[in-house]
């Protein structure tokens, strides 16, 4: 893997100012380790690497907040177009930490609001102001549901008018039921582009027979780590990423 990211030219922090795209489209993509060395080898030419600090893969630590009746994770599984998240991202390389709101509309686009903050204290003012005015739910409800720890790697387009974010050895802890789940064989690639701009990673996923699946970490890491929850329309998804990972890891 190292090997491959070092024939990526670098782009820093601060060049990549640019690529925001905090009101963006999102498609998904779940293939393996093996798949995502080749679709690399491909994309070397084309795509450049973050790097911070000298490295190119980045370690994140996520914890998702719902209600306590999970509506968020319900209005996901329902299908709903129009819906948020809540979590607090940890870089953990920087250590840096934001509160995030994310809200997907029915014209499939995603904005998402977020501030720095020290801690997960909800109680915090400046924190409730935050989100009573970019979140739809009573911040009195909210509570921690599941942790997630992953490690990503960031490229930009050469035109940088997109990122891609290829997230990798995923783990899951369930705040609610303290049940643990690695999905480490498991790949996530998302691509992040304003509107339908051209995408050359596109021809190279389709090449490979990556095709566009749906993966929220929250929805998903959930279904697998609480099994008091209602699982429905997951359930095919959960079996189609265990058709994926065939050979490379069980599903329950």
């Amino acid at each position: 893997m190292n090997e491959i990211l070092k024939q990526f030219a670098p782009i820093t922090l601060e060049e990549m100012s640019s690529v925001k795209l905090m009101n963006r489209t999102d498609t998904k993509f779940v293939t393996t380790m093996p798949m995502l060395l080749q679709l690399l080898e491909m994309a070397a030419p084309q795509y450049f690497a973050q790097e911070v600090a000298g490295k190119r893969v980045a370690s994140y630590n996520t914890t998702y907040f719902d209600t306590t009746e999970f509506d968020m994770y319900y209005t996901h599984q329902a299908g709903h177009a129009n819906r948020q998240k809540i979590r607090f991202r940890t870089y953990v390389d920087s250590d840096l930490q934001f509160m995030e709101v994310k809200t997907k509309n029915n014209h499939k686009r995603t904005k998402k609001k977020r501030m720095e903050v020290a801690d997960m204290d909800l109680s915090d003012k400046e924190k409730l102001e935050f989100l009573q005015k970019h979140l739809r739910y009573d911040a009195g409800t909210l509570i921690p549901a599941i942790q997630n720890s992953f490690d990503r790697i960031t490229l930009v387009n050469r035109g940088k008018t997109e990122r891609l974010t290829i997230d990798m050895n995923l783990q899951f802890h369930n705040l609610v039921t303290g049940t643990e789940k690695q999905m480490t064989d498991l790949v996530i690639v998302e691509l992040k582009r304003d509107g339908l701009c051209y995408s050359p990673v596109l021809a190279m996923l389709n090449e490979l027979r990556i095709h566009p699946h749906g993966f929220s970490k929250y929805c998903m890491g959930s279904a697998l780590t609480n099994h008091h929850l209602k699982v429905n329309r997951f359930k095919v998804k959960l079996l189609e990423v265990g058709k994926i990972l065939r050979g490379k890891a069980s599903m329950p």
